[in-house]
């Protein structure tokens, strides 16, 4: 079936909640012009300016009162809003959360190489999850848990900050590090200092010592 061609009215395009064109039925509007003048007008009128410009009526500001309208291209400002929410995304810092686990038995050299791995964690930007748990007879003991808790404490201040003290959760005793500021960004400088070319030493001449 042919579209009439007296049917001059505009076709809405699919909006996420935005009311475009003839979805806006509210009169009179308040519609922002390109160089930013605003003026108070009947949607039919802004409709029609829109439609000879071949451009979208779109409601920027509906709880204003009148509501702010513009025209413009709808598609485009769609293109552009979509890509900056990603650009926004992108630039969100997710901090990851490794957890290292330990028992009150735990060897010494295994508790060092655990702790060498939370700090190294830490100065990667990382947050850390020390986990002591206990087996069996060792809730009877868990004493001995707390005070290798309370030693990790001391060990990872230098990299890590406290952000949750040791907690009893059933048969696990846990504790939560986050990475001092700048501890991510002072690893990568240090990293790009120690990978960056050095300086070619001249040969010495002759009869030098």
């Amino acid at each position: 079936m042919f579209p009439n061609p007296r049917d001059r009215r505009m076709p809405n395009r699919p909006s996420d909640g935005t009311r475009i064109n003839e979805e806006i039925h509210i009169s009179p509007i308040r519609l922002i012009k390109e160089d930013g003048e605003a003026l108070v007008i009947e949607t039919s009128k802004a409709l029609q300016m829109a439609k000879d410009a071949g451009l979208d009526l779109v409601e920027v500001s509906p709880n204003a009162k009148p509501p702010v309208c513009k025209i413009i291209n709808y598609g485009k400002y769609k293109f552009e809003q979509i890509k900056k929410a990603k650009a926004a995304k992108a630039k969100q810092h997710v901090v990851k959360l490794k957890e290292i686990k330990m028992h009150p038995k735990t060897a010494e050299n295994d508790y060092q190489y655990r702790i060498k791995q939370a700090c190294e964690f830490l100065q990667d930007g990382m947050k850390v999850k020390l986990i002591m748990q206990f087996r069996g007879r060792e809730m009877a003991h868990m004493d001995y848990g707390k005070r290798l808790m309370e030693r990790a404490k001391e060990d990872l201040s230098q990299f890590g900050e406290l952000e949750m003290d040791s907690r009893v959760e059933g048969n696990t005793m846990l504790s939560i590090y986050g990475p001092k500021r700048g501890a991510g960004s002072a690893k990568k400088q240090a990293s790009q200092q120690d990978q960056a070319p050095k300086p070619a030493t001249e040969p010495m001449a002759a009869g030098e010592a």
